[in-house]
Order: structure tokens, then sequence, then C-alpha cells
């Protein structure tokens, strides 16, 4: 039998030791106390844009990054915001509105972390965020009560913003008129002498919130006159259009709020396999006035969706971080427009 001897393992390089303030300020010739004030850009100091080249040149070089549990420990408070992602995929119109959001809190030196979901809802949610023990908590959806505000104060939350169809107490909040929306679209077919009006309900989970409030909307804006409104519980699938429109002529609708553009997409393209000419038998309109309705042929009408700015938000949540005594703001937003195209 051969031995095959052991070759020693091979020695590892020693650790690099960690950057530190120390050393940025002996690289970039300033004290401790400047890359403090640089790095964690703080207002009340006036630092020389030549000297705060310097200190982010140095880190840069060093490879140093602020430490972000040290910080908060000295501000007393986290610069983390924590936004629960939504419970349904998100769209372009609120991926844009996201993306918008991040880049204006980041100008304010908040870090925003998108905090899964899954199994946890409401007041448990709460606790769950409070864990993370963010600065500002931004809830979308409704689902938040006082009780969960309460907790996420208490863990030192020093701002929670809902964006809903209802103030939650002691919340900031961002009132979304998503029945604005279906009144829109149904003042918009009536003008365009419509009168038997289908409305598509998503069936998709979570959309309830969003949907409902935009079929109230339409019955709301037709009460009264000769119209009639028919609900539409329709899948997100080739299949259930299909269906949908092979019976369309048996419902004798002559127009058809589809929820959203990407819902009028898919059953515009199903009344088309079917023969129903739009708009002549049909009208169609969706919502959010996506950039793909416009390339469709027949163009498709829609209702364009102003959503908050993502930096008025940011000014909003820095506001209440800086001043987390102050009475709670409520402001209504999400204004809706009809754009006609070929489609209605």
């Amino acid at each position: 039998m051969v031995e095959i001897p052991k070759s020693p393992p091979p020695s590892s390089p020693a650790p690099r030791a960690v950057p530190t303030s120390a050393d940025v300020a002996r690289v970039a010739g300033v004290s401790r106390a400047t890359v403090s004030y640089v790095l964690n850009n703080t207002s009340a100091v006036r630092i020389s844009e030549p000297t705060r080249r310097r200190v982010h040149q140095a880190a840069k070089e060093l490879g140093y990054v602020p430490h972000a549990a040290a910080r908060s420990l000295r501000a007393g408070h986290s610069r983390m915001v924590l936004m629960p992602a939504p419970a349904v995929q998100a769209g372009p119109l609120y991926s844009q509105f996201l993306n918008e959001l991040q880049w204006a809190l980041g100008r304010f030196d908040y870090t925003v972390v998108q905090y899964g979901t899954v199994g946890v809802h409401g007041d448990e949610a709460a606790r769950a965020w409070a864990e993370l023990r963010p600065v500002a908590v931004l809830v979308p959806g409704a689902g938040l009560g006082p009780q969960g505000v309460a907790v996420l104060k208490r863990s030192g939350a020093r701002a929670v913003v809902t964006l809903g169809p209802e103030s939650v107490e002691g919340a900031h909040a961002l009132l979304m008129d998503h029945e604005g929306v279906g009144r829109a679209a149904a003042a918009h077919l009536y003008a365009r002498g419509r009168r038997r009006v289908g409305v598509v309900v998503p069936t998709e989970t979570g959309l309830e919130g969003f949907s409902r409030p935009r079929l109230a909307g339409v019955r709301d804006a037709l009460a009264g006159t000769d119209a009639t409104v028919v609900e539409l519980p329709l899948d997100y699938e080739e299949e259930s259009a299909a269906r949908l429109a092979a019976r369309w002529r048996e419902l004798g609708l002559d127009a058809v709020f589809a929820y959203n553009d990407e819902y009028a997409m898919l059953l515009m393209r199903a009344l088309q396999d079917e023969g129903v000419r739009i708009p002549g038998e049909t009208a169609v309109i969706g919502a959010d006035d996506l950039m793909l309705g416009r390339l469709l042929r027949p163009r498709l009408s829609t209702v364009h969706i102003e959503l908050p700015s993502g930096r008025d938000l940011a000014e909003l949540v820095d506001r209440a971080v800086r001043d987390p005594g102050a009475e709670p703001e409520t402001h209504r937003v999400l204004g809706a427009s009809v754009v006609h195209r070929d489609s209605s």
C-alpha cells in the first residue's frame, strides 16, 4: 500500500484591515469630524465643494463604507424607509412610481428597502416590519390599522404613510381615488352613446382594493341614466378572455371598461378573434395610459392616471421624520383624465 503524502493546505492571505473613517481623514487631509459631516450629508455644517470631493475620492480609493448601525446609534434612528412589497405583481405604472420614489428618497440620504409580504398581513405584518427598526414605513393598499401604526411608532418609526382608499389613525395618508378612474371611463363611454357597459373585474387576489372602487365609480357615474352596467369577472389568461369573448354577443354589450390597459389588450384581442368589431360593435377603454396601448390597432382609449410625485412623497417622509410629533397630513391624489383614441 502506497501512502500519498498530504500536502499542507495553502496558506490564505492575511485578512486586510477594514478601512476606517480615520484612514479616510488621513488620506483626504481632513479631520474625522469632516469625514463624518461629508459622508452623512450633514447640512448643518458648511463644507467646501473641493473638500467634499477629496473626502469622497479618499473613501472610494480605500473602499470605505460608513457603518449603518453605528450611524443609526448616533442619530437615534436608522435611515431606512421600508416599503412592503405589493401583494400582486406591480404593473409598469406602479414600478415607474417606485423607481422615482426611491431616487427621490436617496437624494435625502434614505435607503428604501422592500419587504416581502407573503404570509403576513395587517397588524401582524406591522410587528414584522418593526423588527427592522425603520425610520419610516410606506404602506400601499389597505390592511394596516391604528394598532399596527402604534406598534411601528413604538419601535422607533418616525413616519408611517399609507397609500390607499382611506386614512388610518396616526398615519399620514395619501388617499387614492380609484372610484374617480371608473367615473371618468363611464362618463366617456356614455358621452359616446354607449348604454350597455361591461366592467372587467379581475379575479386575481389582491386587486380587489383597486377593481371594486373602479366598478363602484362606473355605477355611480351611470346611476339615474338609461345605461346598464354588467360586471365581468376575468382571469388574466387568454383562455378566460376567449371564453368571455365567445359569449359577448349574447351579453349584448356595446362598451367595456376593462379595468386597466393590460386587461383591455387581453380582452380586445379575444374580441377581435371572435369577429367583434372595435369600436363599431363594442367600444373598449382601459386605464394607466401604457405605451403599448398606443401601438395597438385600433389604438386603445384609456384613463390617464396621475400618481403622486415621488419627489413630493419623499419630501413628506422627510418632514415627518424631522418632526415626528406633527399632526398627520392627508392628501388626495390619483388624478384621472380620459385619453380618447380609436378603440372608443
